[in-house]
């Protein structure tokens, strides 16, 4: 029995279909899983993928002030490769597009995937996105008054391209593939340098009418507050749960007291993983900070319980790192906060890090 012509379509899919011939010219088929180098994949064969078998493509993109991180995925949610462009912010950002672009017809080419085969692209951008893409402003990358889903669609001859903000996308992205995996309802809260967040209903991103949805870091929780937030309010959650805030916070412990701390070895510079490293270690003053963090993020958590009901909450983001000791704080307050039913969200941590926005943006592609 001889093998003959193996459909051949480069690294796209994880399933072959080979052909084979006996000596009287009966032909069947095989079908196998793996790569190349798999036992399915012989010396001097030539391999294809027939398009019964080859899975469709869509490619993800998250475009960040410093880079831009681009994923080519199955639309089943296989991440097949990840790559990474340098955001160029000179000139307003008008080369940012026509970079990716170039990457992206550079990669499919050099995969040997045919455009046809790609559903096309989402794309996550660092500030409000209207329904139709349209982006008033994007302080990081310099743009002002532009639709950047229809220009990439026009650099990529006509591919589909959606678009939404990044917060919201990296939520779709927990809900896919993620720690939301599974659910259909999710809210994520991202606890970095400041609180963000994305709200995910019956798995379509809710923004609302002005792009104000998943403000979450905004959502005023303290009364005694006198420092204003970035965002101009007073109060928000990001001033006490946001990394920045966790150390303030800190700071403000031990300007207020002589108590002995093992955090006072940090000074000024102490870090919101000074102050989580040294509540696990069990110093009271640090125990008392996050205390106050877990407070304010379970009544926040609570009061979008009560308005959204979601499924589960997906905490992510740099501080999520201290796990389910932090889990566990908020847990104590967004029970208590919220007594009226236990049959409500459950909170969890995300799972994907850095590529869920990739992954959030492929999920936009098929709606």
């Amino acid at each position: 029995m001889q093998k003959i012509g193996l459909h051949f379509h480069d690294l796209l899919a994880n399933k072959y279909t080979f052909f084979y011939t006996t000596k009287k010219g009966k032909i069947f088929r095989k079908e196998g899983l793996g790569y190349p180098g798999s036992g399915y994949e012989h010396s001097g064969a030539k391999r294809r993928i027939t398009r019964e078998t080859m899975e469709k493509t869509c490619i993800g993109i998250d475009i960040g002030g410093t880079t831009v991180k681009l994923g080519l995925f199955t639309v089943s949610g296989k991440l097949l490769d990840k790559w990474e462009v340098v955001t160029r912010k000179e000139e307003e950002g008008r080369f940012i597009l026509e970079d990716v672009a170039a990457s992206i017809k550079g990669v499919l080419a050099d995969k040997g995937i045919d455009i046809s085969d790609v559903m096309g692209v989402g794309m996550g951008v660092p500030g409000p996105v209207m329904p139709d893409g349209y982006v008033e402003v994007c302080v990081n990358l310099g743009w002002k008054d532009r639709n950047p889903q229809q220009e990439l669609s026009r650099l990529l001859d006509g591919m589909p391209v959606k678009s939404g903000n990044d917060a919201n996308v990296a939520a779709l992205g927990e809900m896919w593939q993620g720690g939301g995996k599974g659910y259909t309802d999710i809210v994520m809260v991202t606890l970095g340098t400041g609180v963000g967040g994305g709200v995910i209903i019956d798995e379509k991103i809710i923004a609302g009418k002005h792009g104000l949805g998943g403000e979450i870091g905004h959502i005023h929780v303290r009364d005694e507050e006198w420092e204003h937030c970035n965002c101009g309010g007073v109060g928000c959650v990001e001033q006490i749960a946001s990394a920045t805030g966790i150390a303030r916070e800190a700071k403000r412990k031990m300007e207020a007291s002589d108590v002995p701390s093992s955090m006072r070895q940090y000074g000024q510079e102490i870090t919101a993983k000074n102050v989580l490293d040294e509540a696990k270690a069990g110093d009271a003053m640090a125990l008392e900070v996050v205390e106050i963090v877990g407070r304010y993020l379970g009544l926040m958590m609570a009061q979008i319980a009560l308005t959204v009901d979601p499924e589960m909450f997906v905490v992510g983001g740099g501080v999520s790192r201290a796990g389910q000791f932090l889990i566990e704080k908020i847990e104590k307050y967004y029970d208590y906060y919220s007594p009226i039913s236990q049959n409500k969200g459950k909170i969890g941590l995300a799972l994907l890090g850095n590529d869920a926005g990739i992954y959030g943006a492929a999920r936009l592609v098929l709606g």
